[in-house]
């Protein structure tokens, strides 16, 4: 179905030529599933890009893609425009930057059927809101016409998911396809694939970080690293027996469910023959939770609800309750894990603490104050105490400022420190804190990658030396390995400040790890609340059951 020979994909810096994918070749047959794993900056996305003739001009691109007896490198663009989209379908891996914000989600999906389709205006309807059905998109008819930054990130992904899906293609290339997701529709989603897949007898690449994931899924595995296919095979074989350290280490990167380990091993760690097996004890645990529990709440939150008011048909008015009636605490020095479906509204009572929405009614006490309605000044000199680390941190920082000055403007705003010069020094400082260079500070944002981008939101964060900071899926985006270096600096920060954290993510196995209480929510109210280590091992309701069955395990 298609074939990939000695694929190379270089650029040139200066006279220099580099070589950033180097000679991969893979195949994938009819009606099969092939995943693609590695970390960051491995060359799968490339390699996808290469297949559907998207990248961009300045690469050099050698080598062989057959798909039906056509070399798709030899095509003119005109050529490729009757091939992707209709042929080869993709699921791109950001669907906040991969969607038209002026444009409504069902519009987006109905071009894509007009171009390649001969159907009529009543049967594209018909057939968008079949496949927003389909991928599992609550209100489907209320979606159809809701702009992207009405709904959830993990609703986004699956718009994308029926772009893609929406001529049902021979082949369907998915990057990354399930990381906004929660691990519910994360399973969904796996399911919808391979059934769709059997359906139309289609071929899929599965490109993924998460090698458990892929294992659910695939039948073939190819492992990347630098560029180069470092190992192949059957899933099966390939999981159990790998013969690479590097596929080993992936697979043991991610936190486990059992013992937690005070430092979480990287893949570096592994390689190096590094690693620190130290185990956080039950012990340990319920004495630092003694001390935690003595001291006054940092943050009160009681009887909060966010309602929205929607106007549908004849002036009436459908109420969504995004927060319901949630109350809890969070103490200094404590992590509160957040976790739900997409949608819940852990995100929307996470702005909602930062007074990025206003609440409906309800009260959020801080340091024994209430502070629901705050204003002017004293909202200002909330905004330092209590800071967010967001999902998307590209999005998040200017592409035409320097990180330094993004990181420096906070400061100053807020007074932090009397003089320009003692808040670079004190930049310089944070930038190695948080694993980066001191030569960093004049780099732009699209020079780093999506790990590094990310402790440089950190270190924006930590710049303002707040009490309490809310961690918004803040590692969902990044590879096992990322992830680990990153929640191991968050740990280490959490110790070194004296940070409290709200640890909002969809990864359970994250949440587990970092949290010392957690808090599942479902519909804008909260199902369970407790121990995260009780909570895991005997949950109390069949919500939570089911949240931690869908967490993918491996073979």
């Amino acid at each position: 179905m298609l074939k990939i020979n000695n694929l190379q994909i270089s650029f040139f810096q200066g006279k220099e030529e580099k070589k950033i994918v180097k000679g991969v070749s893979l195949e994938l047959k009819e009606n099969e599933i092939v995943g693609v794993v590695g970390e960051s900056g491995s060359g799968k996305s490339l390699t996808s890009l290469a297949i559907m003739g998207l990248l961009p001009k300045p690469l050099k691109v050698e080598g062989e893609i057959w798909y039906q007896q056509q070399d798709l490198l030899t095509l003119s663009e005109k050529e490729f425009q009757r091939v992707r989209g209709a042929k080869i379908g993709m699921i791109f891996q950001e669907p906040m930057s991969s969607l038209n914000p002026t444009m409504t989600c069902g519009k987006q999906v109905t071009e894509i059927l007009g171009l390649h389709t001969k159907m009529n205006k009543s049967e594209i309807y018909d057939e968008v809101i079949s496949l927003f059905e389909k991928v599992k998109l609550p209100r489907p008819a209320s979606i159809f016409t809701s702009y992207p930054h009405q709904i959830s990130g993990g609703q986004k992904q699956r718009v994308m998911i029926a772009m893609a899906l929406a001529c049902k293609p021979d082949v369907l290339i998915a990057d990354e396809p399930t990381t906004a997701l929660d691990v519910t529709v994360q399973k969904e989603i796996i399911f919808l694939l391979k059934d769709l897949q059997k359906e139309n007898a289609m071929s899929i690449l599965f490109i993924s970080h998460d090698l458990s994931l892929v294992s659910e899924i695939a039948d073939q595995v190819f492992v990347m690293r630098n560029g180069e296919l470092v190992e192949s095979g059957t899933t099966e074989h390939v999981f159990l027996n790998a013969e690479k350290e590097y596929t080993k280490a992936l697979i043991a990167s991610k936190p486990g469910l059992s013992d937690r380990y005070k430092r979480l091993p990287t893949v570096e760690d592994f390689m190096s023959d590094s690693v620190d097996r130290a185990i956080y004890s039950r012990e340990e645990r319920n004495e630092f939770h003694n001390q935690l529990y003595k001291k006054e709440p940092l943050l009160e939150v009681i009887d909060l609800k966010k309602h929205f008011f929607n106007k549908v048909l004849f002036g009436k008015k459908e109420v969504t309750k995004a927060v319901d009636k949630v109350s809890f605490k969070v103490y200094e020095g404590e992590t509160l894990g957040l976790v739900g479906e997409s949608g819940c509204g852990k995100t929307t009572l996470g702005r909602s603490i930062l007074h990025l929405e206003d609440v409906t009614s309800g009260q959020i006490l801080y340091k024994g104050r209430d502070i629901t309605f705050l204003k002017g000044k004293e909202l200002k000199q909330l905004r330092k105490e209590v800071q967010i680390i967001f999902q998307d941190p590209f999005s998040s920082l200017n592409p035409r400022i320097p990180v330094g000055r993004a990181i420096l403007e906070p400061m100053k705003v807020h007074q932090i420190f009397s003089s320009q010069k003692e808040r670079k020094a004190y930049v310089l400082e944070l930038l190695e804190k948080v694993g980066l260079e001191k030569e960093h500070f004049d780099r732009y944002p699209h020079e780093f990658s999506g790990g590094q981008r990310q402790r440089i939101g950190i270190a924006r964060t930590i710049a303002l030396q707040p009490k309490l900071i809310i961690c918004d899926e803040s590692v969902s985006a990044l590879d096992v390995s990322v992830q680990a270096q990153v929640l191991n600096l968050l740990n280490t920060l959490k110790v070194e400040f004296n940070f409290s954290y709200i640890f909002i993510s969809h990864d359970l196995s994250v949440v587990k790890y970092m949290s010392d209480q957690l808090v599942v929510m479902n519909k804008g109210r909260i199902e369970e609340i407790g121990d995260a280590d009780e909570v895991y091992e005997k949950p109390q309701t069949e919500y939570t059951r089911n949240l931690i069955k869908a967490i993918p395990k491996g073979i």
